[in-house]
């Protein structure tokens, strides 16, 4: 699920804009210059991303009013989760939440929505990145537009991580085309209801393998260094210290994978 900085996509993206490849993806890097990414796990960064989620979501009216703000569920709290904030000049702009959706870890949105088309495919041995919770401050995503791109950096980097063949999505029906034109994604599911917010979801499903050399041709800034993933992902051992913030590292082409 996403904002209304899905229906202005086309004012990003170099197909639609009548910006030049080179052009959209300079002012792209130029964004990812000044942004940092942070795992949040604890303490006053998981209460600012949970904010942050209300205040996009209740901008683009999705969910109800809530007295405390803020918006969070039993899957923030299950063992295969990552929640992540995107600061810009060291201030939080986006947010997004992943899963990594195994047969033994079985917990995400598009688990709990649809579960009669996700167990088969797990039960085939099938494995997914589930992303989820995307959220951007409406005051940044006008002044920046290209946000969006440094936030979906994260679900892709998922995917090698984990070794992951598919990525899922559970998005507004509204926001379909955006997931076919960006991911390549198709549609697997009909619209259904989920619980918290208005709109009905639709579950969508992109060949993370398949389509990796296309994403990195059209979108340069979506590669990144082992390094990057594996200090995003990896989890932290007993007396080991996360680390605070993880620069992207999509400018280091020789070494990027």
């Amino acid at each position: 699920m996403a904002t209304r900085q899905l229906k202005l996509d086309a004012e990003t993206e170099p197909a639609r804009s009548g910006l030049s490849g080179s052009s959209f993806a300079s002012k792209v890097f130029e964004l990812l210059d000044r942004s940092e990414y942070r795992r949040c796990d604890k303490g006053e960064d998981l209460e600012d991303i949970y904010r942050l989620r209300y205040k996009a979501y209740r901008f683009n009216d999705m969910v109800p009013d809530a007295e405390n703000h803020v918006i969070s569920d039993a899957l923030d709290e299950v063992p295969n989760v990552y929640r992540f904030g995107v600061y810009v000049d060291q201030t939080l702009v986006s947010t997004m939440r992943i899963h990594h959706v195994t047969l033994e870890t079985p917990m995400s949105p598009s688990v709990q929505a649809f579960g009669d088309i996700v167990y088969p495919m797990l039960e085939a041995g099938d494995t997914f990145v589930c992303m989820s919770r995307f959220a951007s401050d409406p005051e940044w995503t006008r002044v920046y537009p290209h946000l969006l791109y440094v936030t979906l950096r994260l679900a892709g980097m998922a995917c090698i991580y984990f070794n992951a063949p598919y990525g899922l999505s559970t998005v507004r029906e509204d926001h379909a085309g955006f997931y076919r034109r960006i991911y390549y994604s198709e549609q697997i599911s009909e619209p259904r209801a989920y619980p918290g917010v208005f709109n009905k979801v639709v579950l969508f499903r992109t060949n993370a393998v398949a389509n990796r050399e296309r994403f990195y041709a059209r979108f340069p800034f979506f590669r990144s260094t082992e390094w990057e993933r594996r200090l995003l992902f990896a989890k932290v051992g007993a007396g080991d210290v996360q680390p605070l913030t993880i620069l992207p590292s999509a400018r280091y082409m020789g070494d990027a994978a």
